[in-house]
């Protein structure tokens, strides 16, 4: 019975409270039709008195705002300035086609070596090798699979460059044939001395 009493007498408190706060209007002190400052129109009430950010004197933090001063020129001294960044836009360099000639000279480079591993493979693999490529095995049973296989890896490495290409990653671009250029050097390497 003392907790209902005691939360009813809260509830009534705030309400006493509420309602004389809306009687002075000083719940409403923000509304632009009723606050003279936020209408821009000079106050005859008492001075305004503002916080200041870094420890300026107290008299200067509590000088009122003269008459037809703006009020932001008129606490100017007790506000140290905020420091600004200038940011300057870096210009964009102009995307280069895909059939530059680096990329050509790259597309060479790839085929050169797939051709180069085409014919040591193929080489290898008469004199009785055996094709250790996982992927390159399912095709190695005759020389026009072999082939196919090799011009189907050059047609992929064009297909993901481009690919980089269109989506403005020009570094893996140019990265994507200079790997598959090693793994076919490496290729013909090995082949080259395990025959």
């Amino acid at each position: 019975m003392a907790g209902f009493i005691y939360s009813r007498g809260v509830r009534l408190l705030a309400l006493i409270t509420l309602s004389v706060l809306a009687q002075t209007r000083t719940l409403r002190a923000q509304d632009t039709a009723l606050n003279p400052v936020l209408r821009n129109e000079p106050s005859a009430s008492a001075p305004i008195e503002i916080a200041a950010l870094a420890d300026a004197p107290s008299e200067l933090a509590r000088t009122a705002r003269p008459a037809g001063e703006p009020l932001a020129t008129a606490y100017a001294p007790a506000v140290p300035p905020m420091p600004v960044m200038a940011v300057t836009a870096v210009p964009e360099a102009r995307p280069h086609d895909f059939w530059d000639r680096e990329n050509r000279l790259l597309f060479a480079g790839v085929a050169t070596l797939a051709t180069a591993d085409f014919f040591v493979t193929r080489s290898n693999l008469a004199s009785g090798g055996r094709e250790l490529n996982p992927v390159t095995r399912v095709l190695s049973g005759s020389t026009p699979g072999l082939a196919a296989n090799f011009a189907l890896e050059t047609g992929a490495v064009m297909g993901v460059t481009y690919l980089f290409h269109k989506t403005g990653h020009h570094k893996l671009e140019r990265f994507t044939s200079l790997v598959n250029m090693s793994g076919s050097a490496g290729a013909v390497a090995y082949g080259l001395t395990h025959r």
